[in-house]
């Protein structure tokens, strides 16, 4: 009888292997390869992005705003590995020259066709796990936002013509009916 074949498993050395202009992200030694994203998905990013730091500078808070392609190391080892559409770090303590080294207090993910199991699944249990206080999921096709407290241990869903409070912040909102996505 021969012996069962292991699984691979992938390290941080393997995403920055990749070809050329190839992106991926690594959870738990495992790649997922990532779609060029739309105009629209960037255009959400950079609308989210600068209400986001706006309201920082106005509050001369000391956090960072920070889109994608951004490297965000979740754990202390070399198998995860993501990129977050926005991730809003307080402890700039966190940030590196390759990125952020732990869990950002905020993140945003914008979903894609191609991503939206890997954002409402493998990374909502991820980034629950490894200390992201707050998790947004922007679903274009369904015009939805669902929010998730990992604090309070709560989850909220909201159309695309609400009033988001951020959670993070105590007087933070985001009128999503204000921002021209097209």
């Amino acid at each position: 009888m021969e012996p069962a074949r292991q699984p691979k498993y992938f390290t941080i050395d393997d995403i920055y292997n990749l070809p050329e202009g190839k992106r991926a992200e690594l959870i738990d030694g495992e790649i997922y390869m990532m779609a060029t994203p739309s105009t629209k998905h960037q255009i959400m990013v950079t609308e989210l992005t600068y209400q986001i730091n706006s309201y920082i500078k106005q509050k001369r808070g000391d956090c960072r705003v920070l889109p994608s392609p951004f490297a965000v190391f979740l754990n202390a080892d070399n198998k995860t590995y993501v990129e977050p559409d926005i991730s809003v770090i307080y402890d700039r303590n966190k940030l590196t020259d390759e990125g952020c080294m732990g869990a950002p207090d905020w993140i945003i993910e914008i979903v894609s066709p191609s991503s939206h199991t890997m954002d409402y699944m493998k990374k909502l249990l991820k980034y629950g796990t490894a200390g992201v206080r707050e998790y947004w999921i922007v679903d274009p096709a369904k015009e939805r936002i669902t929010v998730y407290n990992f604090e309070n241990e709560s989850a909220e869903e909201y159309a695309f013509s609400d009033k988001i409070k951020a959670g993070i912040y105590e007087d933070f909102e985001i009128d999503f009916g204000r921002i021209s996505f097209i």
